[in-house]
């Protein structure tokens, strides 16, 4: 009786936990100039962009560039790493996927119709891993 308690407590702080997760991710994919960026850096693949090359094809302000891309990274959706003097910032396509996955892990009830496309747009992020 104490394991099943203590199994089901943990499956609950687990199912929190993703909540918590998601709800993280999508707050800071809730702002136009960090969706912009995202988006951006989902496009670039994963070699990632420089942060100067960022800010030049989004016409943005440095500091505000680097506000947007540190909300990124806390939330896990972004990367970054050194390359000389520049850092290479790229989007973490399995966070992505993980996101994706989350948002339609009870899609629609099994309906065939309304999933159906939707998983096909999911798939595609899956194969960027």
């Amino acid at each position: 009786m104490l394991r099943a308690k203590a199994r089901s407590e943990g499956l609950l702080l687990m199912a929190t936990m993703k909540l918590l997760k998601t709800v993280e991710a999508l707050s800071a994919l809730g702002h136009e100039g960090r969706l912009s960026v995202f988006r951006l850096l989902v496009r670039a693949g994963k070699d990632g962009l420089p942060a100067g090359e960022i800010a030049r094809k989004l016409n943005v302000l440095p500091n505000t560039l680097s506000a947007s891309l540190t909300v990124l990274a806390n939330a896990g959706l972004v990367h970054s790493r050194r390359d000389g003097r520049s850092i290479i910032y790229s989007a973490d396509y399995e966070r992505m996927s993980n996101l994706l996955g989350y948002l339609m892990e009870d899609c629609c009830n099994g309906n065939a119709a309304i999933c159906a496309p939707l998983m096909v747009i999911a798939d595609r992020a899956a194969c960027c891993d």
